[in-house]
């Protein structure tokens, strides 16, 4: 049996012969990571990524220590990533600010579904819902009402989610003017006005720790006192 021999194949150039080497496979040579410095990735949803760092910066530093920079580097991403979608530090706020507010309402829509349909009890729990969004959210909390948000004239979708919240508290004073329970010689602007006033004022307590007592105890009792203070007057 004739035996089969390998040979390393040859190239004819003129009268000289050339030995040709087999190729090597390419050899990886990416730069190790440098020590310290935050993995690159992809995130599946990166300004929501980019969001919840923010809350986390300034649950532990205010918006005073927030940065684009700074975001980056706790969501991970390169210093770049953020100016996708956020053009500026006040953008990123203004975008925190109307998720917190989405929330609010959320959480006034939730209270008011479980207390049915008494218009007095309803507007209650427009307050309390109100007090238990804040000192559930401190965060989001801080950064709506701050100095930072006072003025939302450049983010039109923040001013209008502010204003929708306000509306359900118009709404709920409407409906108990309607029943006969609040008076109606005043609008229900300046009505809403001095109940959100009141909530707020109590919400702002209890997230900076000035008031030491549990939160749904003195929201139950400012609320009670507040919304029987715009009821009919007699005489």
């Amino acid at each position: 049996m004739p035996m089969l021999t390998l040979s390393t194949p040859k190239v004819r150039l003129g009268s000289t012969v050339r030995q040709v080497e087999p190729r090597q496979p390419p050899v990886n040579k990416r730069r190790p990571r440098r020590p310290g410095r935050p993995n690159r990735y992809h995130h599946g949803d990166l300004p929501q990524a980019l969001l919840d760092a923010a809350l986390r910066i300034v649950k532990t530093q205010g918006t005073e220590g927030l940065t684009l920079r700074a975001v980056a580097r706790l969501a991970g991403v390169s210093q770049a990533a953020p100016y996708r979608h956020f053009a500026n530090k006040e953008a990123i706020l203004a975008a925190v600010a109307e998720d917190g507010f989405r929330s609010l309402m959320a959480a006034m829509r939730e209270s008011v579904q479980a207390c049915g349909d008494i218009p007095l009890a309803r507007l209650r729990a427009v307050g309390i819902g109100y007090v238990t969004f804040a000192t559930s959210h401190p965060s989001h909390f801080r950064v709506m009402f701050g100095r930072g948000m006072a003025d939302r004239s450049a983010f039109p979708t923040l001013r209008q989610v502010a204003s929708d919240t306000l509306a359900m508290v118009v709404a709920a004073i409407v409906d108990c003017q309607r029943a006969g329970l609040v008076r109606s010689e005043e609008p229900a602007e300046d009505l809403a006005l001095t109940a959100w006033s009141s909530v707020h004022g109590l919400s702002a307590l209890l997230v900076e720790g000035v008031l030491d007592r549990p939160a749904a105890e003195v929201a139950e009792m400012v609320t009670r006192d507040l919304f029987l203070g715009l009821g009919v007057r007699q005489g």
